[in-house]
């Protein structure tokens, strides 16, 4: 069954995996997530981005879409909506440090959503703890909505 989004991200801090607990090349632990089209025109409102893709039925089904759509960066919304409490990728104080995302089908409304997610590698650079890492999200007919490769700097 599907929970609201937490939006307290301190949270669960202890139950978060460390740094020993992070394995390159062991799957991480994933949840399905059914998209809805509140969450799709909530993130768009909060990033300011309004195109009638993500909000005019009538313009996005006569559109090459045929139906309304999620925007690409919808794979930050599922990065956290696919993953449990408890997992690394959720550690306050983690840092960005770049990201490549490819795109190949747009993610729509009521899309059940299936993350497959590892770390590649970890290592440590000028006493900062860096993983990379892999990401890949499916719909309900296994079709690749998005893939990307991070990086991020660790909480020590």
């Amino acid at each position: 069954m599907q929970q609201d989004f937490e939006t307290d991200f301190w949270k669960d801090e202890k139950r978060r995996k460390v740094w020993d607990d992070i394995i390159p090349g062991q799957p991480r632990k994933t949840l399905p997530y059914t998209l809805t089209l509140e969450a799709i025109q909530k993130l768009c409102r909060v990033v300011g981005d309004t195109h009638p893709l993500y909000f005019d039925e009538e313009y996005a089904r006569n559109s090459p879409y045929k139906g309304l759509i999620a925007p690409p960066s919808i794979h930050i919304l599922l990065m956290f909506s696919c993953t449990p409490a408890d997992d690394w990728m959720r550690s306050p104080g983690t840092v960005n440090a770049g990201q490549s995302w490819s795109y190949n089908v747009p993610a729509r409304p009521g899309d059940v959503i299936r993350l497959e997610a590892r770390a590649l590698d970890k290592f440590i650079r000028r006493d900062r703890l860096f993983v990379c890492h892999d990401n890949v999200f499916f719909n309900q007919h296994d079709e690749v909505i998005c893939s990307g490769r991070g990086w991020t700097i660790r909480p020590m």
